[in-house]
């Protein structure tokens, strides 16, 4: 049976021990987070692993818009006509090596959409820029559309996740 974890805001938790396998996303784990928390920029959400206590893996939101424009006109036509769409941005994921291979990744995925949804502010979109194709890949497997002017670049209608949780 599977470790169950907790997700929760980044606060406290010891980060010296995560390792992704990507340098980028452990350092910033380990020395942005906490700053782009404090100055408001993103939020760090955490899977917390009920065994051991250690991060298992995270993501970032924050705000962002999307271009009328840049969004496939499939989705573009149900929306108003206004230049921008409010959107939350996916701004990194990255699970613990030790943790890879257990679906932690769409548990994490699934948390942000949730953490979207639940906001008080608008959001149309949940955005996320992959920085490699096998991260596209992930996006692609979930349901995200890829932005044909930007491919690593994804994006899914939070409704999808709505409809899902039973919410619409």
């Amino acid at each position: 049976m599977a470790t169950p974890f907790v997700m929760e805001a980044l606060g406290a938790q010891p980060r010296d021990e995560f390792d992704c396998g990507v340098d980028a996303l452990n350092r910033y784990l380990k020395s942005q987070a906490g700053q782009d928390i404090r100055r408001g920029v993103a939020r760090c959400f955490v899977a917390i692993d009920a065994g051991s206590l250690a991060i298992a893996g995270y993501y970032t939101l924050s705000a962002c818009h999307l271009l009328l424009d840049e969004i496939p006109s499939t989705l573009a036509k149900k929306l108003p006509h206004y230049p921008e769409v409010p959107a939350a941005r996916l701004g990194r994921l990255a699970i613990d090596v030790r943790f890879q291979g257990r679906k932690l990744g769409a548990s994490l995925l699934a948390d942000a959409a949730l953490r979207a949804l639940r906001s008080e502010v608008a959001v149309v979109f949940l955005l996320a820029d992959a920085k490699t194709e096998a991260a596209a890949a992930f996006y692609r497997h979930h349901g995200f559309a890829p932005d044909p002017q930007t491919p690593l670049r994804h994006f899914i209608p939070l409704a999808t996740f709505a409809k899902a949780a039973g919410g619409g």
